[in-house]
């Protein structure tokens, strides 16, 4: 059974459309469960993440057939009757493959040869793993793609002068500050993004962090971690007055700050500058905020300027890494050397990606 790839990232569609197909944690496991009991595949694996949402799938479907239903399944999963053939890719051996190493290896990051994305690969695999989704081809694909991202992580320099999102939107938020010295910081949400992010801060200069989390024992257990203070949930819009920058990073499936609120609270800050950062896939901001006067909200899309920059300064390395890559994937499938006769592909890529 050919390894088979269905999905969309932030280099094939805007913000607006992935956080239409987000999978939410909790629903990752019946929708494994769905795709392999409808027969559509019987090895299955999803990630999703702010960055992208991809399922990788063994199939007994002929390929062409089989990125079809897989298609299908996605726009069915998250209720979108139109075909999105602009912003869905599909890719068969080898380039699905050879797309799974350049995502475990941070090639195909918003920040060039970030780490986060390899943890957050090995938790998606593991949560399939233990539900019993993969069998021999995606365990084996998986396990070499974490053993080819640990080689490029050593071998080359791509990781030199990179960093993670967390880090780019500490740069981000000293651009507008200048420095970061004696900045409050308020993190809503307590997963590892807001961690990395408020340790970021504090590290270049940040002053204190509040954090705001609807289970409030996580709140406790990160505010503690960072030597800050937690608030309920509900208590942020109190402690509004006092920060500078805003963190938000939360599962929440719709807008958690909007105009409407922040209006008036920004009346009482005196209309002091705030730079909010929002995180989260599906939004935990409405972008209408943006207009409210002296304060600068990016979300996730907007980090991509900055990763730009340092993707100019690492082009020979991404060359590097990429024939790396394109060696192993052969290996792992068998196929023929360079230069040697290969059979005729059974799939051409739905969409060019890389």
């Amino acid at each position: 059974m050919p390894i088979l790839l269905i999905g969309l990232s932030h280099r094939s569609a805007p913000l607006s459309v992935r956080e239409r197909f987000a999978f939410a944690d909790e629903a990752i496991p019946a929708a494994l469960q769905s795709l392999r009991s409808s027969g559509a595949a019987q090895e299955g694996v999803i990630l999703s993440t702010c960055n992208r949402v991809e399922i990788y799938a063994c199939t007994e479907l002929e390929p062409r057939q089989g990125l079809s239903t897989l298609r299908q399944f996605l726009l069915d999963c998250h209720g979108c009757p139109e075909p999105l053939p602009e912003e869905i890719y599909g890719l068969g051996e080898p380039e699905s493959v050879q797309h799974l190493f350049k995502v475990a290896c941070g090639l195909d990051s918003m920040v060039l040869g970030e780490t986060e994305i390899l943890g957050q690969l090995k938790d998606a695999y593991d949560l399939a793993l233990k539900a019993g989704h993969t069998a021999s081809r995606l365990n084996k694909a998986f396990q070499r793609a974490f053993n080819v991202a640990k080689h490029i992580r050593t071998t080359t320099n791509i990781q030199r002068g990179s960093v993670s999102v967390a880090s780019v939107a500490v740069e981000l938020a000293e651009k507008i500050f200048n420095d970061l010295d004696h900045r409050e910081v308020m993190v809503i949400g307590a997963g590892d993004t807001s961690e990395k992010t408020a340790r970021a801060l504090l590290s270049r200069g940040a002053r204190n962090v509040i954090v705001a989390n609807r289970t409030f024992a996580r709140a406790e257990a990160l505010a503690g971690a960072l030597g800050g203070r937690a608030v309920q949930f509900d208590d942020w819009a109190a402690e509004f007055e006092k920060v500078d920058i805003v963190i938000s990073s939360t599962s929440a499936p719709h807008y958690i700050l909007d105009r409407l609120k922040l209006e008036p609270l920004m009346k009482a800050r005196r209309h002091r500058a705030l730079l909010m950062i929002d995180l989260a896939v599906p939004r935990d901001i409405e972008p209408e905020v943006n207009f409210l006067e002296n304060i600068y909200l990016y979300n996730i899309d907007d980090l991509q300027t900055i990763a730009d920059d340092y993707l100019k300064q690492r082009q020979d390395e991404i060359a590097r890494c990429t024939e790396i890559i394109c060696e192993k994937a052969r290996a792992l499938l068998g196929a023929p050397e360079p230069g040697q006769p290969a059979a005729a592909p059974e799939f051409a890529s739905a969409r060019g990606t890389h």
